[in-house]
């Protein structure tokens, strides 16, 4: 396979170990960098945050929940840096007003009880069978808790403020993948429907018994995913290399 950079976007409250499986599975065929997201509290900012961390030249974009938000941002703000984009777990829409109203009665109790936001946000984001075992629920609570409540906040304003996507799909060039939970319960099967058919070329693969933790929740099937779209890149690559450029025919 030809070497690629893949820049890997976690999502809320997530940090490198949420990629950690297809991370350790791919780093012998792809460099491999994994965005911080703590820093800032809008999407755009985080974006801008990202593209500062972002391998040299173009790398293939891979988001996961409000990294893919922030993924499509990096769609707007840097298009020709991406090679390729993966959209996980994720959603083109803006925040509802039924949502907004519920990250901001989970940053009140973020003040005072920290671990039982946590809870709650496990209790939407994984499978009920996956909910409990260290592999899915212990991975989130521990990344969760070591970013802490500011953290938090700071993504939540991000995600509450983000930008409708939806008229922006259609300008995606790239090959783009997208993927998510059959049970998703945060970005059910119906919004990447919506993006697979705004976005041109876009496929999607939907993947039986998993809620929103995609990468946590079957590693093995993300990991298969993402090797095989990583060969056919590499494999288009290679034929437009080995293809005769265009006016170097004779007449």
């Amino acid at each position: 396979m030809e070497k690629m950079n893949l820049f890997l976007l976690p999502g809320l409250l997530n940090g490198a170990s949420l990629f950690e499986q297809q991370a350790d599975a791919l780093a012998n065929r792809v460099g491999i960098t994994v965005a911080d997201l703590t820093g800032s509290d809008s999407i755009a900012a985080l974006a801008a945050d990202a593209l500062e961390q972002a391998p040299e030249g173009p790398f293939v974009l891979i988001g996961m929940s409000m990294g893919g938000y922030v993924a499509l941002e990096i769609m707007r703000q840097a298009p020709k840096r991406v090679r390729a984009l993966a959209l996980l777990s994720t959603s083109a829409h803006p925040d509802t007003h039924e949502a907004t109203a519920g990250r901001e009665e989970l940053i009140r109790l973020a003040k005072t009880d920290f671990p039982a936001v946590i809870e709650k946000l496990l209790a939407r984001m994984a499978h009920p069978e996956h909910a409990n075992t260290p592999e899915v629920g212990g991975m989130f609570q521990s990344m969760a808790t070591g970013l802490g409540a500011e953290v938090f906040e700071r993504q939540q304003r991000a995600i509450i403020g983000r930008a409708d996507s939806r008229p922006t799909l259609a300008a995606i060039k790239c090959p783009t993948l997208i993927v998510c939970g059959r049970d998703d319960q945060v970005t059910p099967p119906e919004v990447h429907r919506e993006l697979a058919a705004r976005i041109p070329g876009a496929r999607l693969e939907i993947i039986e018994e998993c809620g929103h933790l995609v990468p946590l929740e079957q590693p093995e099937q993300v990991t298969e995913l993402l090797r095989d779209w990583l060969g056919e890149l590499a494999g288009t690559s290679q034929s437009k290399a080995a293809a005769p450029k265009a006016g170097t025919t004779a007449p």
